[in-house]
């Protein structure tokens, strides 16, 4: 079994109140989803790396509701 790409940690939501706990829980299981499924390579690295900036944005967004 291959080991996990490194931003996968990122990822982690555990540490958040909710709601920001339930947006990135989802985003979380489309990231493992991703890692699981697909090959590694430059093109999966950066879909993290794009969903991982997606669910930066995401939180922010709640926070200032």
């Amino acid at each position: 079994m291959q080991q996990p790409s490194p931003i996968m940690r990122f990822f982690e939501y555990a540490h958040l109140p909710a709601p920001l706990n339930e947006i990135s829980c989802e985003v979380y299981k489309l990231a493992q989803e991703m890692e699981m499924n697909l090959t590694d390579g430059p093109e999966k690295s950066a879909g993290l790396r794009k969903l991982l900036e997606a669910k930066d944005c995401f939180v922010r967004a709640a926070i200032k509701e």
